[in-house]
């Protein structure tokens, strides 16, 4: 957007005396004054990627049993709250949900965020290890094939945030479980939009803007820009040095991300609306000619064939539909002049 109004303030200060003359002799081809809403749009490339961490990194899955990994989960595999993640010794170990990692054995009588966030799982309220909690965990040791004792070890369990699909596997089935090695990478199963925002970017995009992402096969989705990364990533190679070319990520959620299935990692477009007029009262941009002494002009096309420069100041751009929204002397339906296709 800003190029474009560089671009124009450029024509309007060259312009000479007869640049904006009206050519009355060939017939004009022409455009619709129009009013109605109006959007900025930054165009993006980005990829499809699955959820996981704010930053686009994956969750680690972190083992603390001791024992052998008797199974493991193939690359892939979706695993829900309460759900089977992997086997130690033949030891069912659970994925719980939740942000805060198992660093202890959880009893009755235990309080803090770790035993609220038991509770949440077994559908209970409260910070505190109840007997109510030890029934309920009962319930579910007896469902997933542990040991019903009504504790959870520190090896019994695995807290992620989220329902997750395995991204990638580091343990290998027959190898020894240590507490406190990765087995593998997680993701949430829904899939997103990664884009890399430049310098120039980066003030316009905002959290919560309208998107529209055109996937393989120009099939158009809609999404939102669901958060911001907060760190600049320099670009690999000879401009890695340059403050300009550090990008920040950004990521869309798609409203219906079925209709991504199966296309991970494929290259999208992305058009991000940045702000909106309802009613504004736009022209094409090819509408815009530079006025004798400065400014911007439209040309219009009065009863009889008859032409008329009127003043307009420009506003904001559509670059998705090529619009830009003026103000001056115009009514919605009128006819300005456009360059011949």
């Amino acid at each position: 957007m800003r190029r474009m109004i560089a671009a124009l303030v450029v024509l309007a200060a060259t312009a000479g005396c007869g640049g904006s003359k009206p050519a009355a002799q060939r017939p004009a081809s022409t455009a619709t004054v129009q009013q109605g809403p109006l959007s900025a749009v930054v165009s993006l490339n980005g990829s499809l990627s699955y959820r996981a961490r704010p930053d686009g990194s994956p969750y680690s899955v972190v083992n603390q049993a001791r024992g052998t990994y008797t199974a493991l989960p193939e690359v892939g595999a979706k695993v829900g709250c309460r759900g089977v993640l992997y086997r130690v010794d033949d030891r069912p170990v659970l994925l719980l949900c939740g942000a805060m990692p198992a660093y202890r054995d959880l009893h009755e009588g235990d309080a803090g965020r770790d035993a609220r966030q038991l509770n949440r799982n077994l559908r209970l309220a409260g910070r505190r290890f109840t007997a109510r909690t030890k029934a309920a965990l009962q319930r579910l040791q007896r469902r997933r094939g542990l040991d019903a004792c009504g504790k959870l070890a520190l090896g019994d369990a695995v807290f992620l945030p989220r329902p997750v699909r395995i991204a990638k596997l580091a343990g290998e089935l027959g190898a020894a479980a240590r507490p406190g090695a990765p087995i593998a990478q997680a993701t949430a199963d829904a899939l997103h939009v990664r884009v890399d925002l430049d310098a120039s970017q980066q003030g316009e995009v905002k959290k919560g803007d309208r998107a529209e992402v055109t996937l393989p096969g120009n099939t158009a989705v809609k999404g939102r820009v669901a958060r911001l990364g907060r760190v600049a990533q320099a670009p690999r190679g000879k401009d890695a040095d340059a403050p300009a070319a550090a990008t920040v990520p950004a990521f869309i959620s798609l409203d219906d991300p079925r209709a991504a299935r199966g296309l991970e990692s494929a290259p999208v477009q992305v058009d991000v609306m940045t702000e909106g007029v309802e009613r504004a009262l736009s022209v094409p941009v090819t509408a815009l000619v530079g006025k004798a002494g400065g400014g911007l002009a439209v040309e219009v096309v009065r009863a009889g064939g008859r032409r008329e420069l009127v003043a307009v100041r420009a506003g904001l751009f559509d670059d998705a539909h090529g619009r830009v929204e003026v103000e001056g002397a115009l009514r919605p339906g009128e006819h300005v002049v456009v360059p011949s296709s």
